[in-house]
């Protein structure tokens, strides 16, 4: 794997996140409870896995400037911000979340993932958007 597949594998990992976080709110709304669990914890991976390949990009390359100008410019911004903002956010929402669950705490995760599950899908979505912009979009 070169460095320049690493935007598509974070897209990529951000999706498969987006998917696995959907999957489970569906699974624990229909009681399935393993079930949930599988797709909640296979989410965490998938962004510990996304945060870790996204930091060593970065590392190495540096920022990525959007070349797009004009209403894209605004557009492109307004997203970047919101999704740094909350991205920051994430990791300790999902990990106390997690470990809520893990230690049977369940009103308590049920509390925070009230909270946790739009924001880290947010994050998620708009991730696979950046990317797009970034990387794909026409300009």
């Amino acid at each position: 794997m070169q460095l320049t597949d690493l935007p598509m594998l974070n897209a990529s990992l951000n999706g498969l996140a987006a998917v696995c976080l959907v999957v489970g709110y569906f699974f624990i709304r229909q009681g399935k409870r393993d079930l949930h669990r599988l797709s909640m914890v296979s989410a965490f991976t998938c962004s510990v896995v996304f945060l870790t390949s996204y930091l060593y990009y970065h590392s190495q390359v540096g920022s990525v400037r959007f070349q797009g100008t004009g209403s894209i410019r605004t557009v492109y911004f307004t997203i970047l911000i919101s999704h740094t903002v909350l991205a920051g956010l994430v990791p300790f929402l999902a990990g106390v979340t997690l470990w809520r669950a893990i230690r049977g705490q369940f009103a308590r995760h049920r509390a925070l993932a009230r909270w946790t599950l739009p924001i880290w899908l947010y994050v998620s979505v708009t991730g696979v958007a950046i990317y797009w912009m970034l990387y794909q979009m026409e300009l």
